[in-house]
């Protein structure tokens, strides 16, 4: 079952005015992990939203039920000799990490109110921020405690690269991952 959502796009250009209700969005979505986990905070969270927006390339995609936001997904390409690759754990051909601004696009975030979940919204929005990327790929990092999102990736046609622990403060143990653009129809790499 899908809900009636309504997915906006954005860009780096609507970045100042989305970020309360994109701050707002991750507080709600963290709450609980927020208390135990310094990486999930507020602030930490705040950090890398305003890394992001700032990026060339930036896009966002916001899912409303009516006038309320139900989650959004973001990312932005990957530049030459990007850092998202430093802290990878698993020995890959370097041509499999070579970035050439327009090689990869790193999905940033994805999240979904309670309320929306397991309605088909999640990957809706995947599928819509995805959709259309000229990009030869994309990659996202999912934290290797929560097989349940993994799992959700690799039914969406992710696949994965290797373990990655990002340069930053209480990072945990990334699964890296990989899909094919451009999606086709049901949302699957070529």
């Amino acid at each position: 079952m899908t809900t009636p959502i309504a997915i906006r796009h954005y860009t780096a250009a609507h970045a100042p005015a989305l970020r309360p209700l994109l701050l707002d969005v991750h507080t709600e979505v963290y709450a609980d992990a927020a208390r135990t986990d310094p990486f999930a905070s507020p602030d930490r969270f705040a950090e890398g939203l305003d890394h992001w927006t700032a990026r060339p390339g930036w896009t966002c995609a916001i899912g409303y039920d009516g006038d309320q936001p139900v989650g959004y997904a973001y990312g932005a390409p990957l530049p030459p000799r990007s850092r998202w690759w430093d802290g990878l754990l698993t020995d890959v051909p370097a041509s499999t990490i070579a970035e050439t601004g327009t090689r990869t696009y790193a999905l940033s975030e994805l999240m979904v109110r309670e309320p929306w979940r397991k309605t088909g919204t999640a990957r809706r929005l995947h599928d819509s921020l995805l959709t259309h990327r000229p990009e030869q790929r994309a990659t996202l990092l999912v934290d290797q405690n929560h097989p349940k999102v993994h799992a959700l990736y690799q039914s969406w046609g992710w696949t994965i690269l290797g373990d990655l622990r990002p340069n930053l403060p209480d990072a945990p143990i990334f699964h890296a991952m990989l899909l094919d653009l451009p999606l086709e129809a049901g949302g699957t790499g070529r």
